[in-house]
């Protein structure tokens, strides 16, 4: 199972329970799982334990660096990494300054967590996952979401983080919304939330 991780330093959201160390708790197809709160940056997955995926939503700075050297094994040949970072415009918009993004954060670790595993059912040979997304205020330049995939060669490291960022785009409940010097508004071209898989 994944190591599911909450950096987020907004209240826990409803419904959910608070846990040990004002962690909270939840269940994912049948497991419990606890989120930890790091106070400042955000750390990777403690290993042997964890799985090879490392889940994040974050309220700070992603950790691209700590994640591209924590997915670099004996065993991979290859790591890709993805970043999405603020652009200065939008469809229909230009002057962008910034973005917000608000996430359901307890159903986005586990929709993470699952396009992690369906990755892993689809490249059974990557060897680590890191999928990273930021939440609250960017600005323009910020990286909003890490995709960080290593495997043994380099096709099915970059296949399965391209099916990654593309899975994690249409099925994981995340909003942003665009400031811009006329105002601000939520994100055009937005689309339902689907099932992974």
């Amino acid at each position: 199972m994944a190591q599911i991780v909450s950096a987020s330093p907004r209240p826990a959201v409803s419904g959910s329970r608070a846990g040990p160390e004002g962690g909270r708790t939840g269940a994912v197809a049948g497991r419990s799982r606890r989120h930890r709160r790091y106070h400042g940056a955000v750390q990777p997955p403690a290993q042997p334990h964890g799985s090879g995926d490392w889940i994040e939503v974050a309220g700070v700075p992603l950790p691209v660096d700590a994640a591209t050297a924590w997915a670099t094994t004996p065993g991979s040949g290859a790591v890709v990494v993805f970043l999405g970072v603020v652009r200065d415009h939008a469809e229909g918009r230009s002057g962008v300054t910034g973005l917000t993004y608000e996430a359901y954060e307890e159903e986005a670790l586990a929709k993470l967590a699952a396009v992690a595993a369906e990755a892993r059912r689809q490249w059974p040979v990557i060897d680590r996952v890191a999928l990273l997304h930021r939440t609250g205020d960017l600005a323009v330049s910020d990286a909003a979401v890490a995709v960080v995939v290593s495997s043994p060669h380099r096709d099915d490291a970059f296949e399965a983080a391209r099916y990654c960022i593309d899975t994690l785009k249409e099925t994981v409940p995340i909003w942003k919304r665009e400031h811009w010097e006329g105002g601000s508004d939520w994100g055009t071209g937005a689309n339902p939330v689907r099932v992974v898989g």
